[in-house]
């Protein structure tokens, strides 16, 4: 998908999400509905969540896909990455990124978004793996930054 089409399908998935989730403020419904059209709207998507910032721990959230690693190491893999760059983290690689924790030993690429809440503290992270190698680019993150404002919008 050239990245003119993958802008567009993002603009769409937004319009989407946000008319879905003006039923509820509930963060953890948000989350869920977000996730679940996200992962069945691209075929590149194999694991598709989000970690939530408990106490001070990266605790898995609403997900699609296999079976999650539960709680991430404090500070390790590209999930913690992302909470304390406090910024997207895009991986081509994950067997290259020092630390990468595999929840999935099928997982080659990642992005991780940042989530902030009202009051620009980083409360989660979205978390996507693919199966493929340099599956996610600069639209990718646009796209998913823009949805993920819409938790705590």
């Amino acid at each position: 998908m050239n990245q003119s089409s993958k802008e567009k399908r993002y603009e769409r998935i937004y319009e989407q999400i946000k008319s879905l989730i003006i039923a509820t403020d509930s963060p953890i419904a948000r989350m869920a509905t977000i996730n679940g059209l996200l992962h069945h709207k691209f075929s590149n998507y194999y694991w598709t969540g989000f970690y939530q910032l408990i106490n001070g721990n990266l605790i898995v959230g609403p997900y699609q896909g296999p079976i999650a690693c539960l709680k991430l190491k404090k500070d390790t893999g590209v999930c913690w990455a992302g909470i304390n760059r406090k910024e997207t983290v895009i991986v081509a690689d994950v067997h290259d990124f020092p630390g990468h924790i595999a929840c999935s030993s099928a997982s080659n690429s990642e992005i991780v978004v940042p989530v902030f809440d009202s009051n620009k503290n980083v409360v989660a992270v979205l978390d996507v793996d693919s199966k493929e190698f340099d599956s996610f680019d600069a639209a990718d993150q646009k796209g998913l930054e823009k949805i993920v404002e819409l938790i705590y919008g």
